[in-house]
């Protein structure tokens, strides 16, 4: 692939004769990630320029994806085909990513730049485009700042409605602003003629604090206004109670939900099943879990990997290794989560080889591993001195689709204190040591030079 993107290619008299890139995604990712950050020093991507390169939405939509954790190369690829290509322009989904990605790293100036753009093109910015950037002034601490941007989302062209006030109110109680949202809640609802949506977010909001008191008061104040409750409001609650320790309470919502013939669903039964697990009433969550398939309600893969988890942490993970086997016999297909589930627990456990065959399980069947299942298996190979497993691990997400991130970089500097090697420690009680391999990384791509191997 780097032979293609010599820089022989980049002349003009060259560049007629270029055959087009593949369009897959991850090998546009690496052949950016192995490309230097300043754009004049990046001769290979004029390629990338090139009018036979099949550009299209969804590819470069899938490439953003794909440089997630490496912000500065996604907006370095944006920008270049915003500023540079002749042909291709983005479309509003594509500035959406990108406003994410520059308002998760803070850089508020490109952000707002973005917006102007997106707005000189007549793409938007859509009450989504608003909801991007409220959630990460909220989620960095700044939720006045998310209210203001809902309050003059006009000034903008893009008028406030109740689905943008509920998607506001969901924001600031995602981010434990709940005061706040609860404020701007007391304040509007008069104007957008709030509904079911707007008292289960604040509801949500209250018992994600762990405060079922007050979502008690609001289910009180729906009640009264004449706004009725849904399942998803009842839930909300039991899951609040649970979440907050108050077990005797959430089993006596259940009942009580049952007793009014509520039609209690998968949800339900799962918030229930993982509720009592955490609070290590297995026994009582494998009940629930048999009495919902008495009730004809079916388990979904959630509720499986409910109990799967609070199995490997509460109980043994053989029992859970059980309970796996029985929901492959059922016909039910495991998703990302329970597989990873299932190693963490057998790497706890120290069956580090049960727990690798696990995962040749996992790609066999055609479920691919993602960060958190490469990362957590460096951290456990690292936190017991097999160091070299977890490069080994490393290499292997820098030759496939899920590429390293920070925290990839930042567990294998922390396994040479672990490891404790003498040549490690000269290395590592530098602490330019990391910044160097972040930066050899920004030029080489997912590859870890040799140099710097621990």
């Amino acid at each position: 692939m780097n032979r293609l993107f010599s820089k022989s290619l980049c002349t003009s008299a060259a560049g007629a004769n270029l055959k087009p890139p593949p369009a897959d995604s991850a090998a546009i990712a690496k052949l950016l990630l192995s490309s230097p950050t300043t754009a004049h020093q990046i001769p290979e991507e004029q390629f990338l320029l090139s009018t036979k390169t099949p550009w299209t939405p969804q590819l470069v939509n899938s490439v953003l994806k794909r440089l997630w954790n490496h912000g500065p190369k996604a907006l370095q690829f944006f920008h270049l085909l915003d500023r540079h290509h002749r042909e291709y322009v983005h479309v509003a989904s594509s500035f959406d990513l990108a406003i994410d990605i520059a308002a998760r790293l803070h850089l508020y100036t490109t952000v707002w730049s973005l917006i102007r753009r997106m707005r000189s093109l007549r793409l938007g910015p859509s009450p989504k485009t608003f909801a991007i950037v409220a959630e990460r002034y909220a989620s960095a601490g700044k939720p006045d700042k998310a209210v203001n941007l809902f309050l003059n989302m006009h000034e903008h062209g893009c008028f406030q409605d109740l689905a943008s006030f509920n998607t506001i109110l969901d924001v600031l109680c995602k981010s434990k602003r709940v005061e706040k949202a609860h404020e701007l809640f007391r304040a509007l609802r008069g104007r957008f003629s709030v509904d079911t949506v707007t008292y289960n977010v604040i509801v949500n909001g209250w018992c994600l604090i762990k405060r079922t008191p007050k979502a008690l008061e609001v289910l009180k104040e729906m009640v009264e206004r004449g706004i009725n409750p849904n399942l998803t409001t009842y839930n909300t609650m039991l899951k609040g109670f649970f979440r907050a320790g108050q077990i005797k309470q959430a089993w006596e919502f259940f009942l009580e939900m049952k007793k009014r013939n509520c039609e209690i669903d998968v949800v339900t039964y799962t918030t229930v099943v993982h509720g009592f697990g955490v609070a290590g009433e297995i026994k009582r969550a494998r009940n629930v879990f048999d009495e919902m398939i008495r009730e004809g309600v079916l388990p979904s893969v959630a509720t499986h990997n409910a109990l799967i988890q609070v199995l490997c942490k509460k109980d043994s993970v053989e029992n859970a290794i059980v309970m796996f086997e029985e929901m492959l016999r059922k016909g039910y297909e495991p998703n990302v989560t329970t597989y990873n589930v299932l190693i963490r627990g057998l790497f706890h456990a120290g069956d580090f080889s049960r727990g690798e065959e696990l995962m040749k399980r996992m790609k066999n069947e055609g479920c691919e591993p993602n960060f958190q299942t490469y990362n957590m298996m460096i951290r456990y190979y690292s936190e017991c001195s097999e160091v070299e497993k977890a490069l080994a691990l490393f290499e292997k997400m820098g030759s496939g689709d899920c590429l390293p991130n920070l925290d990839t970089y930042n567990i294998l500097i922390s396994g040479m204190f672990v490891r404790k090697r003498s040549e490690d420690m000269v290395v590592a009680g530098n602490q330019a040591f990391a910044k160097e391999i972040l930066r050899s990384q920004s030029k080489s791509g997912s590859l870890l030079i040799r140099k710097f191997r621990l």
